[in-house]
C-alpha cells in the first residue's frame, strides 16, 4: 500500500536521483551504477563507463570511486555486466600488469628468446641461478647474463669469458676438488 502520506510528487521524486557527475535527472532503477554495495553513490552508468574508460586510458588500475569523500574502489566483477567486453577485457590487461610491475622481473639474456621471467616466490635479491621457462638456459637473476658458474656477480666480464664459464658449468656437477 505505501505510506499514506506520500503525494504524487514525491512517489516521482523517488523513482529518479540526479547523477553527481552528469548532474542530470536519471530514472531508477536500470541506469543507476552500483559498486556491489560497497558503497552507494548516485552515479548514472553511462557516466560511471565514461569515467572507468578514462581511468583505463591512464592505466589506473585500481579505479576509485568518484566520489570525492569515498575511499572505495570499484568492483571489476561488478562492473562486468555494465560494461563492454573490450573495456573489461581492457581492466583485466591492466589489473595483470600493474601486478606484474610490483614483482621482480627480468629478460632472460639469451638473444634468441628474451621472455619475460617474473620471480613470483619473491625473496628480492637472494635469487641467482634461475632457467628460463620458455628457453630453458640457466641465467643469473642478479645481473641478468648467461649462467656463470664459479664466478661472482661483481666479478668483471673480462674474467669471465665464456670458456671459464663452460668450464664451470662443467666442473660443478662432477664435484671436482682441486688440490
Amino acid at each position: 500500500m505505501g505510506n499514506v502520506n506520500q503525494t504524487p510528487q514525491d512517489s516521482s521524486s523517488s523513482s529518479t536521483f540526479t547523477c553527481e557527475i552528469c548532474i542530470e535527472p536519471v530514472t531508477l532503477p536500470n541506469t543507476k551504477f552500483n559498486n556491489n554495495n560497497l558503497c552507494s553513490h548516485s552515479f548514472c552508468t553511462d557516466c560511471m563507463i565514461k569515467y572507468i574508460h578514462v581511468k583505463l586510458q591512464e592505466n589506473v588500475s585500481y579505479i576509485k570511486c568518484p566520489a570525492l569523500d569515498c575511499h572505495h574502489y570499484l568492483d571489476p566483477l561488478s562492473c562486468r555486466p555494465k560494461v563492454t567486453h573490450q573495456l573489461f577485457d581492457k581492466w583485466c590487461n591492466v589489473l595483470c600488469n600493474s601486478a606484474v610491475l610490483e614483482l621482480e622481473r627480468v629478460y632472460c639474456p639469451n638473444r634468441e628468446c628474451s621472455a619475460l621471467v617474473i620471480n613470483e616466490c619473491g625473496g628480492g635479491s637472494k635469487l641467482k641461478r634461475c632457467v628460463c621457462p620458455n628457453c630453458k638456459k640457466p641465467f643469473c637473476f642478479q645481473c641478468k647474463v648467461s649462467w656463470h658458474a664459479g664466478y661472482r656477480c661483481n666479478e668483471i666480464g673480462e674474467i669471465r669469458d665464456q670458456n671459464n664459464v663452460a668450464f664451470g658449468i662443467y666442473l660443478k656437477p662432477s664435484n671436482f676438488q682441486s688440490n
